[in-house]
């Protein structure tokens, strides 16, 4: 049996949690690192890596990563950038990084994405083509793809 001090805590945690997850969500372009969201939800990194995964099912940097390639992948498909302009635009400091986790999250490297999915949310509400066009992990996919 848990007591209410034990409740009231989990509550405190999930709220820091929370705020965290906005913060990247608000700031993904930022250079941001789990030292500095630890030091912001006032608590230690490990700790907040911990907890972040038991809550959202990904590291913090993971959830950074894949708000970043979401981003990055809207971009492309509105055109007019290059790959590399897109890049530094979420908050990537290195094409290469950039290139690879891009690969790794969406299948296709990002200038094969920009050519082929050019458009192909137009007409489309947004928050239908946010979660038509969401980045699936690896872990994922694998998974669904079992079911």
């Amino acid at each position: 049996m848990t007591s209410r001090a034990d409740d009231a805590q989990r509550w405190a945690d999930l709220a820091r949690l929370r705020r965290v997850r906005d913060r990247i969500d608000r700031e993904y372009a930022q250079p941001l690192d789990v030292e500095a969201l630890a030091r912001g939800a006032n608590m230690s990194a490990g700790h907040l890596s911990r907890q972040f995964r038991a809550a959202y099912g990904e590291s913090p940097y993971g959830y950074l990563v894949t708000r970043r390639i979401e981003r990055a992948m809207a971009l492309l498909r509105r055109g007019g950038m290059s790959v590399t302009e897109v890049c530094f635009a979420v908050g990537f400091s290195s094409l290469g990084t950039f290139s690879t986790r891009f690969t790794e999250l969406v299948g296709k490297p990002p200038s094969v994405y920009r050519e082929e999915e050019t458009g192909a949310t137009e007409g489309m509400a947004p928050c239908v083509a946010k979660q038509v066009t969401r980045p699936i992990r690896n872990r994922e996919a694998s998974s669904s793809a079992r079911t």
